[in-house]
C-alpha cells in the first residue's frame, strides 16, 4: 500500500518498532504524519484537518492521539476540529501548555510518553521555539521543524548555541534513524548546501536525486540521520570545505553553525 505521498506503508525494517507511517501533505509544503501499531493510531503535526481526515477514512484508521512537536499553527491548526470529531487525545510539549491547542496531555524528556504499549523517547530541542520536542519511535524521529533534510529551523525562539546542543541530540541517535521532518524544503536546502561545500560528492548527487523526485511529485522524506551528517551543512562543522568557504577555519562548532544559520536566513 501507499501513501498519498508516495511513502509505502512498511513494518520498521530494523524490527524494533514495527510501526506504519502514512505522509499527509498539507497546506503548501507541509507535512502530517499518520502512525499506527496494530489497532493504535496517532496523527502528528497536523496543521489542517480537512486532508488528515480523508487519510484516516480512506485507510480506516482511528486516532487515539494527536501528537505535536511544537506549538506554530501550521503544526497544531487542525488540533481542534481532529479532537472534536476523532475524541483523540492530544500529546505536546509539557513546558508549551498555554500555546498547544487543545492539550491534554503534557511531556519532556523525564516523562517520556508510550504508544501501543511502546515507549516514546521524547528529546527537547529547544531553538526554533523555546519549548520544542521530537518523538523518537524505536529507528524513526519526528523532528518537526527542528531538523529538515539537508537544513534546520530557523531560530525565532532561540540562538545559535541553544540551537547547535539540540542538533547534538539529534546527531546522537543512530544513523539508520529515519528522520521525519514538518516540511518539504529539500530541494531549496539542497540548493544552498551546494554554495558552502560544492566539493562534497554525496551532496551533489544527492541534490540531483531529490530535484528528480520532486520533479515526479514526490516526498523527499524520510531522510537518516546518518544522511544527514553526510550531506546537511548544519551538521557538518567538521566539514574543512566548509569552513575555508565561510572563512572560519579556526572557529567553533557554534560560531560556524550559526554564521550557515546567518546565510541560510539570507538565502
Amino acid at each position: 500500500m501507499w501513501g498519498r505521498g508516495g511513502a509505502r506503508l512498511r513494518p520498521d525494517p530494523y524490527g524494533n518498532y514495527p510501526v506504519q507511517i502514512e505522509i499527509v501533505p498539507c497546506l503548501s509544503d507541509n507535512y502530517a504524519y499518520l502512525i499506527k501499531e496494530g489497532e493504535h493510531c496517532a496523527v502528528l503535526d497536523p496543521s489542517e484537518s480537512a486532508p488528515v481526515k480523508a487519510a484516516l477514512e480512506k485507510l480506516g484508521w482511528q486516532p487515539q492521539f494527536i501528537l505535536n512537536t511544537h506549538h506554530h499553527n501550521d503544526h497544531v491548526g487542525g488540533n481542534l476540529e481532529l479532537k472534536k470529531i476523532t475524541g483523540a487525545q492530544i500529546v505536546g510539549p509539557g513546558k508549551d501548555k498555554a500555546r498547544i491547542p487543545g492539550i491534554d496531555i503534557g511531556v519532556d524528556e523525564r516523562s517520556g510518553w508510550s504508544f501501543a504499549g511502546r515507549p516514546v523517547q521524547v528529546l527537547e530541542v529547544p531553538g526554533h521555539t523555546r519549548s520544542a520536542i521530537t518523538f523518537v519511535m524505536g529507528d524513526n524521529a519526528f523532528t518537526g521543524d527542528t531538523l529538515f533534510a539537508m537544513g534546520c529551523g530557523r531560530l525565532f525562539e532561540g540562538d545559535p548555541p541553544t540551537m547547535w546542543i539540540s542538533l547534538l541530540k539529534l546527531m546522537a541517535l543512530p544513523d539508520a534513524t529515519r528522520i521525519y521532518c514538518g516540511h518539504e524544503y529539500t530541494e531549496s536546502n539542497g540548493r544552498f548546501a551546494l554554495t558552502i561545500e560544492p566539493g562534497n560528492a554525496e551532496l551533489v548527487k544527492r541534490v540531483a536525486e531529490v530535484k528528480a523526485m520532486r520533479a515526479e511529485k514526490r516526498p523527499t522524506i524520510p531522510s537518516t540521520i546518518g544522511l544527514e551528517k553526510r550531506t546537511n551543512p548544519f551538521l557538518r562543522p567538521q566539514s574543512a570545505e566548509i569552513r575555508k568557504t565561510l572563512g572560519m577555519e579556526k572557529a567553533s562548532d557554534t560560531e560556524l553553525f550559526g554564521e550557515i544559520r546567518r546565510r541560510k536566513d539570507n538565502f
